[in-house]
């Protein structure tokens, strides 16, 4: 498996697109029924790979990530062969990003000396997709890229 399996609530929100994908394989609800009883590593393998499949179309039209911590916000922009970002840190240890009060704070202060704003380029150190899936894996979250442009706008001219 490349990428993680999904959850079982992210399956039954899939529920269509799986029952597609097995008919692709000839495989009803009636037989799909009968593997996951008499085959159990056989349905095992089909959701994995089902999952591989999901993960793969959604971080290839992957385009920005957003990841927030207590003092620090990362956004990236996710082009194909490097991915660039925007570091947001906040110097006063007082103020939490996760809460509505530190997000607040970051808009009232952003281009003030509380917050250091930092840019940078990188190479992806593997292939894209599992390296946009590891930043996932470490909280990032997809976003509309609205935040990061508006930044980028500003920063840049």
């Amino acid at each position: 498996m490349k990428y993680t399996r999904l959850t079982k609530e992210q399956l039954e929100e899939l529920h269509p697109e799986f029952a597609n994908f097995l008919a692709t394989q000839s495989i009803d609800k009636k037989e799909w029924d009968k593997i996951k009883i008499e085959q159990p590593h056989i349905a095992e393998q089909e959701l994995d790979v089902f999952s591989d499949l999901i993960w793969e179309g959604v971080l290839t039209r992957a385009e920005y990530l957003e990841n927030f911590s207590k003092s620090h916000g990362f956004l990236f922009q996710c082009g194909e062969t490097h991915i660039h970002s925007i570091v947001l840190h906040v110097k006063d240890e007082s103020v939490d990003l996760l809460s509505n009060e530190g997000m607040k704070f970051l808009a009232e202060n952003m281009f003030t000396d509380a917050i250091e704003i930092r840019t940078g380029k990188k190479e992806y150190a593997q292939d894209r997709n599992p390296s946009i899936f590891a930043l996932i894996q470490q909280g990032a979250f997809l976003s509309d890229g609205r935040f990061y442009n508006e930044l980028e706008r500003i920063i840049s001219g």
